[in-house]
């Protein structure tokens, strides 16, 4: 079944957190292609990675392409031919992992944002000071190489403001693969600062666009950012905040206090969201209570027993 035609008949889990599903194994991100780097020094952890949050419960899987370029990895020596390979990998990996479930596994191949091979921070401020058409000249070769290899949808996610959002919306067009466009945010604006009306509206119109949202925000900003974007768009929600912990580029490093509850989960289905998971932090364990409590929801049910929702 085709993906945007399964989020008509129920809510599907996301995938958590790369990054930290692969620190966790023991992998060392701290380069500038982050996760993006074992596409080729070990292909294998990446779909290991994978594997391990389809089997808590996610319906699909994101790929390790967010901060795969084809600048960034030039500037590691990585030809052109040699990084259409490795993006071409991210997918299959993907699609590998979800076989033999016994269930059906969707694949969203990742498109981050234009700071995302800044690798500086600048992904959680936006206003590079690029035009839209340079923007959509950056993220264009990516996109047509990660549709070339037929995943179910492209994740444009991340997104920090509208100039960037207007660039992807462009560059997607014509590519034949539905998409979701995900800003990250703070309260109820862009990280560089747009009102999430405009932000949202952007995408109301746009046939390739099968879901709307937010990601790798604090959870507390996704309540009345999935209310917004479905009330905005008549589009599906997607939403998948961070753990609710700060990133601190300086430090590189995460501080605070975990605020991700997968109790919060059933609020953004009623409000709309029809793609939910996790980002940065957010882990197997907690993707297997999402999954729960989707599942209790259309029971009608707690996923624990009666004590575990007040």
């Amino acid at each position: 079944m085709k993906l945007a035609a399964a989020l008509s008949h129920r809510p599907l889990v996301l995938d958590g957190g790369l990054s930290n599903q692969l620190e966790a194994a023991g992998h060392d991100l701290g380069d500038a292609l982050w996760s993006a780097r074992l596409l080729a020094d070990e292909p294998g952890a990446i779909e290991a990675a994978h594997r391990a949050y389809y089997e808590a419960g996610a319906d699909v899987a994101i790929t390790a392409s967010y901060q795969a370029t084809y600048e960034g990895f030039a500037r590691h020596g990585i030809d052109a031919a040699r990084t259409a390979e490795l993006l071409r990998l991210s997918v299959e990996l993907a699609r590998r992992a979800g076989e033999g479930l016994g269930r059906e596994a969707w694949v969203a191949a990742s498109a981050g944002p234009y700071g995302a091979m800044l690798a500086d921070g600048s992904e959680y401020r936006g206003g590079y000071g690029l035009t839209v058409d340079a923007l959509e000249r950056f993220h264009r070769p990516r996109l047509e190489t990660l549709a070339e290899a037929g995943p179910d949808a492209l994740a444009l996610e991340t997104v920090p403001d509208t100039d960037e959002a207007r660039a992807l919306l462009r560059a997607v067009r014509g590519l034949g693969v539905p998409a979701w466009l995900s800003y990250s945010v703070s309260g109820t604006h862009t990280r560089a600062g747009q009102p999430l009306e405009e932000a949202f509206a952007l995408a109301a119109d746009a046939d390739e666009v099968i879901a709307v949202g937010v990601n790798c925000c604090d959870p507390r900003d996704a309540d009345a950012a999935v209310a917004l974007a479905a009330r905005i768009t008549g589009k599906p929600v997607v939403v998948y905040p961070n753990s609710g912990e700060t990133w601190d580029a300086g430090a590189r490093s995460w501080r605070g206090p975990t605020r991700f509850a997968a109790g919060q989960v059933a609020g953004w289905r009623a409000a709309g969201a029809r793609l939910i998971g996790g980002c940065c932090r957010v882990g197997p364990a907690t993707i297997a209570e999402v999954a729960a409590e989707l599942a209790a929801d259309d029971l009608g049910t707690p996923p624990h027993g009666p004590e575990t929702r007040r």
